[in-house]
């Protein structure tokens, strides 16, 4: 994973429209994938990623504001 420096309020900004570019991408297609098949075990899998993406993008910067 690469390191990002978030120095300003600009800086938060476009790093959090990229993280979630790339949740969107990656994630969020699969669900909407599952949702369009109606295919309620993909779609409960789908979700949860997706889900735990978010989550984990939301400590990644926490974890940057606290400090290591």
């Amino acid at each position: 994973m690469e390191t990002t420096e978030i120095g300003s309020r600009s800086d938060f900004a476009l790093w959090a429209i990229q993280r979630a570019q790339e949740i969107v991408t990656s994630e969020g297609a699969a669900f909407a994938i599952a949702a369009r098949d109606m295919n309620d075990d993909a779609l409960a899998t789908t979700a949860a990623a997706l889900g735990t993406a978010i989550s984990e993008a939301m400590l990644e910067v926490f974890d940057g504001l606290i400090g290591d």
